[in-house]
């Protein structure tokens, strides 16, 4: 039986990440901060599916509770065979502002943890010849909207430097780079989805399906849908001042 941990699993991609396990009859560890939606979760979990939910309460932006994550991946008995690191949050804050705090907590939950927690499940995965880890990444770290994409530019490279240590060993590393999902993320981050154009929305279900097809296929890179496949595409190849320019569109979106 597969054990699948998801990061953030209470809401957004990780609530339908952990869905999508659950419904192959995979158990589950859920984390994320709050005890009672981790609760509640956990708990619809079990009676739609019959499968056992386990959670962790922690705050990934506090190493301790990064580290009391990394035992349970690092655990021998019941071991996880599935990671996926899906914490994060949008950043408001200008790379110029005097408080620095919002993008230091964006490094660590959306950099240090995931780091951690890759290092701490890829060692036991390898040991054991199977495994899988998900790293959510971002569209967004292909172009220049502040520290989440340079963040997320950090998160794909980082998981193509796992795959790299990882190959041959059993164990399947992808980075999901979606693009606008429909989720509280977005909300949360204070960006209008008025503003998005309707074909750049991707149900989240579906995206993750995607991924997993992917994860399947053995890809390293799981861009979801044709037409961020297509956008990806052309964000590699032009040149950089017009993806800054682009960049700078897009970042008017955003609410204030």
């Amino acid at each position: 039986m597969v054990t699948a941990l998801v990061t953030g699993g209470t809401s957004g991609i990780g609530a339908a990440f952990a869905r999508a396990f659950a419904e192959r009859g995979e158990n589950l560890v859920l984390v994320a901060r709050d005890q009672t939606r981790l609760d509640e979760t956990a708990e619809s979990l079990r009676q739609a599916y019959g499968v056992e939910v386990e959670t962790v309460s922690a705050d990934l932006s506090d190493r301790a509770d990064v580290v009391r994550v990394a035992e349970v991946l690092s655990r021998e008995t019941n071991p996880i065979g599935v990671l996926v690191n899906n914490a994060g949050f949008g950043i408001h804050t200008p790379l110029l502002a005097e408080d620095t705090a919002p993008h230091e907590r964006a490094l660590d939950v959306m950099g240090r943890a995931v780091l951690m927690l890759g290092a701490a499940a890829g060692r036991g995965m390898r040991t054991r010849g199977t495994g899988t880890i998900i790293n959510i990444s971002s569209v967004a770290g292909y172009i220049t909207m502040g520290s989440y994409s340079a963040i997320k530019a950090w998160v794909t490279s980082y998981t193509e430097g796992l795959a790299v240590e990882l190959k041959g060993s059993g164990v399947q590393v992808t980075a999901l780079c979606p693009g606008w999902v429909h989720t509280e993320f977005h909300e949360r981050a204070g960006i209008r989805e008025s503003s998005i154009p309707n074909f750049l929305w991707i149900d989240v279900d579906e995206l993750v399906a995607d991924c997993l097809a992917d994860v399947a296929k053995g890809k390293v890179i799981s861009i979801p849908s044709g037409r961020f496949k297509f956008l990806t595409f052309f964000t590699r190849h032009l040149p950089r001042s017009t993806i800054r320019a682009i960049s700078g569109r897009i970042s008017s979106s955003r609410s204030h």
